[in-house]
């Protein structure tokens, strides 16, 4: 005798009710935080939504409510070891104040930007986060028309829902200048960002007023155009090693442009730190375990990512979104093995003239 097989339940608003013992707007206010359902009633339909392992639709619920409940984040580079960091960073903030993310990379290119814009208003996130180190007008445009909050990092721009979150480059620009000029360097090159990016042009400023600080001169052809990748790294570290009077230390702008240097200094017959100190930015992960371990200057994604959601909550909450985020996300020297006493210099002969002490049996 064949048995029919018992349909399985549909797990739905509807079923929670019934397993709760209460009403399907009942269901809804509690899924959707409404503070003023009683208690108790609360409790029975979490405990059936528990029981059932129902997951509430998320869409549906964006569409009653009018919120969608996402954070757009946009990044430059996905590439770039620092960004992964940041994006963790975001999604755990965002998840820990009710969020979800949705994430595009622009790799630089303008096509590509207009088409996360487009993408975001179209699932109607309610705050953009843009990280991509620089103020990019069409991101502007688009979603400044919608009145849409957003985060940039440095720069605010006037009359614009935006918040600003300040990175304080200066403080570990100083020290790994300090840093090099008390190990006896004098001839320091900058290889730095883009022209576009404000986060470049304000760590090169960063750079020329430690050395002023210190009465350091710094040539002009000590200061190389890159663009933060290994690739145009290698190309800087090539021009530079070339010149006559070639820099005895390079400070980098960012981590993947300190990686092409090694590459290149290691083709040019430069060791590090023997020949040539090294310094980049960010503090990359894998920064310690290059080889030698990179001296670097942090830089916390998650800090930065972190500050962000919570300046778009606030914007999203308030409709007015400060122009500041409050506290600076401050940056520090890291010293590993890729800094020495520079060659030749008084410090480096007095260590090599120092006579061997004597075993003693």
């Amino acid at each position: 005798m064949n048995r029919k097989k018992a349909k399985p339940l549909r797990l739905d608003i509807r079923t929670v009710a019934q397993t709760a013992g209460v009403s399907v707007a009942t269901v809804s206010r509690v899924i959707n935080n409404v503070q003023s359902v009683d208690p108790k009633l609360s409790k029975r339909v979490w405990n059936a939504v528990s029981q059932l392992g129902y997951i509430p639709n998320t869409q549906a619920r964006a569409l009653v409510s009018g919120k969608s409940k996402l954070f757009g984040l946009i990044i430059s580079d996905i590439t770039n070891p620092f960004f992964p960091e940041l994006i963790q960073g975001f999604e755990d903030k965002a998840v820990e104040v009710g969020y979800e993310t949705l994430i595009g990379s622009t790799n630089y290119d303008l096509r590509k930007m207009e088409l996360c814009v487009q993408r975001m208003l179209e699932r109607k996130v309610e705050g953009v986060a843009v990280m991509t180190f620089g103020i990019e007008e069409p991101l502007l445009e688009r979603l400044t028309s919608q009145r849409i909050p957003m985060v940039f990092v440095d720069v605010a721009a006037p009359d614009a829902p935006i918040s600003a979150i300040k990175v304080d480059y200066r403080k570990g620009l100083f020290e790994a200048v300090q840093h090099l000029a008390v190990l006896g360097h004098r001839r320091i090159a900058f290889l730095r960002g883009p022209l576009r990016l404000h986060s470049a042009t304000a760590r090169v400023e960063a750079f020329q007023q430690a050395a002023k600080s210190i009465g350091l001169r710094v040539p002009p052809e000590y200061i190389f155009v890159g663009n933060h990748t290994t690739e145009m790294g290698s190309i800087g570290a090539e021009t530079l090693l070339s010149l006559k009077e070639p820099p005895t230390a390079i400070l980098c702008s960012n981590d993947m442009t300190a990686i092409g240097v090694m590459h290149a200094a290691l083709r040019k017959g430069f060791r590090i730190p023997e020949d040539l100190s090294l310094i980049g930015f960010d503090d990359i992960k894998f920064a310690q375990f290059l080889l030698p371990p990179l001296t670097t200057v942090r830089m916390s994604g998650r800090e930065i990512a972190a500050s962000a959601v919570l300046a778009l909550r606030d914007a999203v909450a308030s409709d007015a979104p400060p122009t500041v985020v409050p506290s600076d996300i401050q940056t520090n020297l890291i010293v590993r093995q890729s800094t020495a006493i520079p060659q030749g210099s008084l410090s480096d002969l007095t260590l090599q003239k120092r006579p061997k002490k004597q075993r003693t049996i």
